[in-house]
């Protein structure tokens, strides 16, 4: 997935004679298939359908949106901006592409293909949401201006590129909120998503959504997430025997002494603990091929030394050659990670192992034994996690891979992309199910804060309006319902889009900032919620509202163009 330096964005000379509306340079998209090719074969037909009319440069104004959240919840997360910034800064047609094009549209003109030669982005300005936002239906996250054949081609690439960024991103975010701050939280998704491109987006967006890691290591390459992982069933029961470790010494820590058979030193404390009488001399025999594979592993990392103990039986095995290699690597001067469980009953193991963690430090005077990391996995998702947290367990850390990366619960956002206004005319998209009624023309869109500091509503108003103030009493009205308004007085007031690409504009250009940056602003912005608005359980939903001024507007247009019927 090579980047390619893009194109600058288009800038064009102020009164004084310097360059203005330029934009910062971008990379090329994460995933080299998004290319101007990446679309409906109907936006060309559109397109051409434009360019023969002659309309292709009428300037048109798209919102998109999405009308429900997803997952039963009253939030999303957005997500997706910086690859759409990135697709329109190195969106042009190359000569393969325009040879292609010809050959399944033969039937258009040849001066339309010259046309699609020249067209580009320098002509577009995106308005955004920032990313990492909690959004609400209705609201656009992104506003789209410019030749409307170009912003039509941009459609299904753009809602492409929202779509499953958010879905993921926000069913990362509903994964923190059930687990709680203090746990860590591991993406273990990549060989269970949609192929290579929806894994690597997977493990961007999940970490954008509050998770901590992830074991995908191309992920960590193209965007310096932290990687986690240690070993595999499989690694355990490749050995047979202590036999196997050909090297057995290890140096300590401080690089002091050198230990000459590990090995031998992991299975005095393995005698050790079976005889201990503070461990009720509840360990008999254990699997010896199971130690010999901590014992190599921990040779291999004695300094980050995490072991899967349920190959063979957690309690009865797993657990005390866990903690003779442990205690083995303790008088070194190491300190070992902890263990990860991977089936069975997972509170009562989490429970049963810090049990003897505790015990084990208490008698061999080993502090911080007691609050070895214990990592969960197998299957896990946000109801098993609700439902250990009901039950009472012991674990640290949870690995989640495919209920999070396939969003399992939901397959798609349905993002929504529409045109409201061309020409400077408003346009509404009428139909039978009021949902899927369009609020027409260029908008502005702001969030009330309350006293408390809570969001308490969102509010779209006319571009030409004047801005809502603190202080200020706003009447805000639901868009279709009459009977639902409500007044508020904001104690603070935030506009939502900024200018991301401004085209021809002279308007600045927000940044784009790093992946931490956003994932940072994704756990402020959850936090900032009302808890009822976030709950798992009948959610409270946030209130999406239109001024007065807007909401008469959209109705006139609705009788203006919904044809009156007759009865006979």
């Amino acid at each position: 997935m090579a980047a390619t330096s893009a194109p600058p964005a288009s800038a064009h000379a102020n009164g004084n004679g310097s360059l203005v509306g330029v934009a910062a340079p971008v990379g090329a998209p994460t995933n080299p298939m998004a290319t101007a090719l990446l679309t409906d074969q109907y936006q060309f037909s559109m397109a051409y359908a434009y360019w023969k009319a002659g309309k292709h440069a009428d300037r048109a104004v798209f919102d998109l949106y999405f009308r429900k959240n997803p997952f039963g919840g009253e939030f999303t997360v957005f997500a997706g901006l910086e690859e759409c910034i990135k697709f329109i800064a190195n969106f042009k047609f190359t000569e393969h592409d325009i040879s292609f094009l010809q050959s399944v549209m033969p039937m258009c003109e040849g001066a339309f293909f010259n046309y699609l030669r020249e067209v580009d982005c320098s002509d577009v300005e995106v308005y955004s949401i920032p990313e990492g936002s909690v959004v609400f239906p209705k609201v656009p996250l992104m506003r789209v201006e410019g030749p409307v054949a170009v912003v039509q081609l941009l459609e299904t690439p753009f809602v492409n590129l929202i779509n499953y960024a958010s879905l993921v991103t926000t069913n990362a975010a509903r994964h923190r909120h059930v687990a709680g701050k203090s746990k860590v939280l591991l993406e273990f998704g990549l060989r269970r998503a949609q192929g290579p491109d929806g894994a690597i987006s997977a493990s961007k967006y999940c970490f954008m959504g509050g998770f901590d890691a992830t074991s995908n290591v191309l992920a960590g390459n193209l965007f310096g997430i932290p990687l986690r992982g240690t070993h595999s069933h499989a690694f355990v029961s490749s050995y047979m025997s202590l036999d196997e470790i050909p090297d057995k010494a290890l140096k300590s820590k401080d690089g002091s002494r050198l230990c000459q058979d590990f090995v031998s030193l992991v299975q005095e404390w393995l005698q050790k603990i079976q005889a201990a009488n503070s461990l009720g001399g509840v360990f008999g025999d254990t699997n010896k091929s199971e130690l010999a594979a901590f014992a190599s592993y921990a040779l291999a990392f004695p300094s980050n030394f995490l072991a899967l103990v349920d190959t063979y039986d957690v309690m009865r095995s797993g657990i005390p050659n866990f903690c003779a290699v442990a205690l083995a690597l303790h008088d070194l001067g190491y300190k070992a990670s902890g263990i990860r469980l991977d089936s069975g009953d997972l509170a009562y193991l989490s429970i049963e192992a810090r049990k003897v963690f505790s015990a084990v430090e208490k008698e061999y005077n080993v502090p911080g034994f007691a609050k070895m990391l214990i990592t969960a996995s197998n299957d896990l998702n946000e109801e098993t996690i609700d439902a250990l947290n009901k039950q009472g367990h012991e674990v640290d850390a949870f690995g989640i891979g495919t209920y999070l990366v396939t969003c399992y619960s939901q397959a798609a956002l349905g993002c929504v992309f529409k045109l409201v206004e061309i020409n400077n005319k408003p346009r509404i998209k009428l139909s039978e199910d009021v949902a899927k009624v369009s609020i027409p023309c260029k908008k502005r869109c702001f969030r009330l804060y309350g006293k408390e500091g809570y969001p308490l509503v969102d509010i779209m108003i006319r571009e030409s309006e004047p801005s809502p103030k603190a202080g200020e009493r706003i009447l805000c009205r639901h868009p279709f319902i009459e009977s639902k308004r409500a007044y508020v007085v904001p104690q603070h007031v935030e506009e939502l889009l900024q200018c991301y690409w401004p085209g021809t504009s002279d308007k600045p250009r927000a940044e784009l900032p790093s992946l931490e940056k956003i994932r940072s602003r994704c756990m402020q912005q959850l936090e900032m919620l009302r808890p009822d608005h976030i709950r798992r359980l009948n959610p409270t939903p946030y209130k999406v509202s239109v001024s007065t001024k807007l909401y008469d507007f959209i109705h006139r247009l609705w009788l203006n163009e919904a044809p009156v019927g007759e009865l006979q």
